[in-house]
């Protein structure tokens, strides 16, 4: 790079972005991507330390969403595997798969009716996707165009390439960038602190959900399984080393303590169900936190007495955070101080 080019990469106004969580990191891997100096500041004394994203899925699913949730989940979602495949090369590219037992199976032509981008598959096709499936489920949704990653090895994957960036984090402070801004020319500070941002963002709640880690060498799988329970729609990921995250729970709450007994008998009851060999599998974590969404379940961004926020991803943190992400750069990249008090996915 020239040096006159660098010395304009390096005078270009500082972000300071707080919270490293999947936003912030994202958002700062964003930015630095684009030449912007900019820092993360978080006041967890570690990476993961109280954050949601920590006890997220890491499943890159949008067609499955689609399902469910609005098409812009989706529509801005799709574009994710290929960012997490060029920032985390631990990026799994296998599909996802969609079951129910012969009594829901009802409920299994409905989601597929709701979707798109799969395929039907019978209990062959299933055997030769999951082997230790084979046999248990007459029919399936194979969704092969989606993804998974273990979102504790990303964020650490998207911290490290912060710090060969130079980009520092400074953990362990609540200084927002603002005290500092005249020191150090901090132009504009991001705050991706999520549910903590309510003292700004009034309408922001807390959707709790709950989630296990088991481990077995009973059972081998390949990618994602959705089981469609009529009680409680299970998700399982595969981890490697013979660990899996089952996770299902959406509750509308916003306390904050560990999982219900309800919801941990709720999770192995269904996890059985998938294959009786989670009835032997070692529970290895128990965990709960709360998500910041907004009234619509759509993330979004805002301007607030000078600070951007951008937050509001709800359930879909790895999905849609390099949306959010991107939707950071473009506005600060254009210097568009006009932005609306609301810019929704």
């Amino acid at each position: 790079m020239p040096a006159k080019e660098r010395e304009s990469v390096v005078k270009r106004p500082a972000i300071s972005v707080i919270g490293a969580g999947v936003a912030g990191l994202s958002c700062a891997v964003e930015l630095s991507a684009r030449g912007v100096a900019v820092e993360v500041v978080e006041r967890a004394a570690a990476l993961g330390e109280g954050a949601c994203s920590w006890m997220a899925g890491g499943m890159l699913a949008p067609w499955c969403e689609r399902a469910t949730t609005d098409e812009a989940v989706a529509r801005l979602g799709v574009p994710s595997i290929d960012w997490w495949r060029r920032h985390f090369p631990g990026t799994v590219c296998k599909g996802s798969l969609v079951v129910a037992p012969a009594r829901d199976a009802a409920d299994l032509t409905r989601f597929a009716q709701r979707t798109e981008r799969f395929d039907w598959i019978d209990g062959d096709r299933l055997g030769d996707l999951e082997p230790d499936l084979a046999g248990r489920f007459r029919r399936s949704l194979f969704f092969p165009d989606e993804a998974h990653l273990d979102p504790r090895k990303a964020l650490a994957g998207l911290a490290a390439t912060l710090a060969a960036r130079g980009v520092p984090i400074r953990f362990g402070t609540t200084d927002a960038g603002t005290a500092s801004r005249a020191g150090t020319g901090v132009s504009m500070v991001v705050d991706c602190r999520g549910l903590a941002a309510r003292d700004r963002l009034a309408d922001l709640r807390g959707v709790r959900g709950e989630m296990m880690v088991v481990r077995t060498r009973e059972l081998s799988l390949s990618r994602p399984v959705r089981l469609l329970h009529p009680r409680i729609p299970l998700y399982i990921v595969p981890r490697g080393e013979g660990l899996f995250m089952i996770g299902a729970t959406m509750i509308e709450s916003e306390e904050r303590r560990g999982v219900s007994l309800r919801s941990a008998v709720d999770l192995m009851n269904a996890a059985y169900t998938l294959h009786p060999a989670f009835g032997e599998a070692e529970i290895v974590e128990l965990g709960a936190d709360l998500r910041p969404a907004f009234p619509d379940n759509l993330p979004q961004l805002r301007h607030v007495d000078g600070v951007l926020h951008a937050n509001g991803l709800f359930r879909h943190g790895f999905l849609l955070a390099p949306w959010l992400a991107g939707e950071v750069a473009a506005s600060l990249e254009t210097k568009d101080e006009d932005l609306p008090e609301r810019r929704r996915a």
